[in-house]
């Protein structure tokens, strides 16, 4: 701007010192040169004036609303539908009771007798349930003590149990199977320590071996536990079924050994849930 306003007065100057004969009196050009800048000055101002006003104009203009963000969220499960009821199929042990096992697992107990027919007859059913069960899950047996044969037949078990863990007995459902047979179907009622240590011998058990097992504190302890559990888990009829030491059922309940085993998968998926 300023250089126009120079070349304005250099270029009046000029056609002044070109006509002598007309050259005005300094006073009248320094009027008319003060005039021309003023009015210069406004045009610029107000060239300015007009391009801030559009600049203030173009940043007022307001962005369109961007449309609000949903995020992405997994599909929730549907619920499970259960297919069994408390008080009808099993039934809710209050307070929850204590297990065998420590609390890394859920837990299914069987309390049986070697003497109870139904406990036979569930035998297969929960043998091929347990070979194909969840990890999570632990399969335990309480031998049932209601009378003196009964604690001899639990304290049989245990010596099966703990010769079985150290190797000494090598198929241990085999061995149930020999003991089921012994008493159903030859008669052999199994009340003596003899006939007992027989039944050992013939799945090659040495009576050295039998004896330090038999009465060893390890199954003596193991038989005060299953007492105690059977009067926490207000056990009055076997074969019964006790799941987490939270619900109790059997085949009768249930309804059939079949959906005794559909109950205590799902027994075992709701503890899962918790």
């Amino acid at each position: 701007m300023k250089n126009l306003i120079v070349l304005l007065m250099l270029a009046l100057v000029a056609t002044s010192c070109s006509k002598q004969e007309e050259v005005a009196a300094p006073a009248e050009v320094a009027a008319v040169v003060e005039e021309q800048v003023e009015e210069a000055a406004e045009a610029a101002d107000d060239a300015v004036t007009e391009t801030l006003q559009i600049v203030e104009e173009s940043a007022a203009e307001v962005a369109p609303t961007e449309a609000a963000i949903v995020l992405a969220r997994a599909d929730e499960p549907a619920p499970r539908t259960w297919n069994y009821k408390e008080g009808k199929h099993y039934q809710r042990l209050v307070p929850t009771q204590p297990t065998v096992g420590a609390a890394d697992k859920i837990e299914v107990a069987e309390v049986f007798m070697y003497s109870c027919p139904h406990c036979r007859d569930l035998e297969s059913y929960l043998n091929r349930w347990e070979k194909d069960k969840d990890p999570g899950v632990r399969f335990v047996r309480i031998p049932a003590s209601f009378n003196n044969i009964a604690e001899l037949h639990a304290q049989l078990y245990y010596t099966e149990e703990v010769l079985a863990r150290n190797g000494t007995l090598k198929d241990q459902l085999a061995f149930r199977a020999l003991v089921f047979a012994e008493f159903h179907d030859r008669g052999n009622r199994l009340t003596t320590l003899t006939s007992i240590q027989r039944v050992f011998a013939r799945a090659g058990v040495s009576q050295e071996d039998f004896e330090r097992t038999w009465g060893s504190f390890e199954v003596n302890q193991k038989m005060r536990v299953a007492a105690d559990l059977m009067r926490r888990y207000n056990i009055d009829g076997v074969p019964a079924i006790i799941v987490n030491g939270k619900y109790k059922t059997g085949g009768a309940q249930a309804g059939s050994y079949p959906k005794l085993i559909e109950v205590i998968d799902e027994l075992t998926a709701r503890e899962g849930l918790r």
